[in-house]
């Protein structure tokens, strides 16, 4: 009998492990290797999604400010790791009460290969959370300022909630357990309220908003902005199915489907809600609906029918569209749409569970699949609970910034551009960049 040079090279593998450092590959021995490996792998996956945040960020807004925005998006991981290391880890995952964990800072001081595995999961979720703000303040607030946020809501804010949720908390344990699988409200909507409070305590771009008109600042590039929406989706196949925590877990099958036709769908509902609305079909709005489909798939993608899935990416696209029409018209000014995306779609992807849950799919039956209102209700008990926390906390903190080492820059540094104002840089050296207002 033929055997494949794969085989051959894995078998290989398998016996120099086990000669060299006693491994036994017994069938669990095995299994929990390809767990590693997969938990690990998705953990990089998500990582990407850094990058994504930064190419649709970027593309999204002014040239004079694109390096600007990719500090940010550098910096929040890097920031918001050691931050996450040091206290936010324990506060999430840490044994300790309802509402906060107690122990484990700084990684407990012991050798635990699986907790290190799922740290390393774990911190690129709250990096994820952290990043999303930069979109939604971006070309007006201080570097040194968002720097403090992102401390506070990698150490504090985010690992709260996640704790509520994850970590054994208060929601965990309702009589009908709330249900996120994968992070439309721990990571998305968390992130989403609070680019909302950044937003609101900013105020708008200088001539954003004129007497009673909307002006639209374009971004410079549709071009980097879709290369960031393929590089989140792509990050997705780690934030969703990675969720599971184990590649032998043959629902990562279910959870890779839900997720691409929920994203799919959310691209077609954004794009034929603003073909309706605008009488041309939106690049930038189809391209943030397709994130939006996305984040409304994440906390039901392991609970839903693939059919179930097209229709939350459906109306999640559709809400896109109508979400940031909503907060031009009330003067909220949100450069890439990330409240829309990450808050309006978020909420809507954690109030589906509680409608399309299939026993199927999650054990549980949702509101039309004959399962009543108790999940439903608990669904809507965390998106409620999330939002004080998050967005009350978050509007303090940004205030408390703002009186004190301040959180915009000025007039003139903003006009400048915060590549130059923030950096002494540019990100387009040689070419004309317009700072007229």
């Amino acid at each position: 009998m033929k055997t494949s040079k794969p085989f051959l090279f894995i078998l290989v593998f398998l016996l120099a492990l086990s000669a060299v450092f006693g491994y036994e590959a017994t069938p669990e021995n095995n299994a929990k290797s390809i767990d590693f490996v997969w938990l690990l792998m998705t953990a990089f996956l998500v990582f990407l999604m850094q990058g994504g945040f930064a190419m649709l960020e970027t593309g999204l807004t002014r040239a004079k400010n694109a390096g600007n925005i990719m500090m940010k998006n550098l910096i929040d991981f890097c920031f918001g790791s050691l931050a996450y290391w040091a206290v936010g880890f324990a506060f999430m995952f840490g044994t300790g009460n309802l509402f906060i964990g107690t122990s484990g800072f700084f990684l407990g001081g012991t050798v635990d290969h699986w907790q290190y595995a799922f740290w390393m999961f774990q911190v690129v979720f709250a990096a994820t959370a952290a990043t999303i703000v930069s979109g939604s303040v971006s070309e007006r607030i201080q570097f040194k300022s968002y720097i403090f946020y992102t401390v506070f809501i990698t150490a504090f804010v985010y690992p709260i909630v996640g704790h509520w949720i994850w970590g054994g908390g208060w929601l965990s344990k309702l009589s009908t357990p709330f249900i996120d699988f994968a992070g439309s409200t721990v990571v998305h909507s968390v992130g989403g309220w609070s680019a909302l409070a950044g937003a609101i305590v900013l105020g708008p771009r200088i001539g954003k908003y004129v007497g009673k008109t909307i002006q639209p600042i374009k971004g410079h590039s549709l071009t980097l902005a879709a290369l960031g929406v393929f590089l989140l989706w792509f990050g997705w196949y780690g934030f969703n199915p990675g969720s599971t925590l184990a590649g032998t877990n043959w629902s990562i099958a279910t959870i890779a489907v839900t997720t691409t036709l929920a994203a799919s769908a959310g691209a077609v509902g954004g794009l034929l809600t603003s073909w309706m609305r605008y009488k041309k079909p939106d690049v930038s709005l189809t391209l943030g609906a397709t994130i939006g489909g996305l984040v409304g798939i994440t906390a039901g993608t392991a609970n839903v029918s693939p059919l179930s899935a097209v229709i939350i990416g459906l109306i999640a696209g559709a809400l896109y569209v109508f979400s940031v029409e909503f907060f031009d018209k009330i003067r909220v000014d949100d450069p890439v749409g990330a409240v829309s995306a990450h808050m309006t779609c978020g909420v809507w992807g954690t109030l589906a569970v509680g409608l399309f849950a299939q026993e199927a799919f999650g054990g549980i039956n949702g509101f039309f699949f004959g399962g009543g209102t108790a999940q439903l209700i608990s669904q809507l008990i965390g998106i409620g609970a999330v939002f004080v926390w998050t967005f009350g906390l978050m509007m303090v903190f940004f205030k408390l910034i703002d009186v004190t080492i301040g959180l915009r820059v000025s007039r003139e540094d903003e006009l400048k551009g915060l590549d130059l104002s923030e950096h002494n840089a540019e990100a387009y050296a040689g070419f004309e960049i317009f700072t007229t207002e």
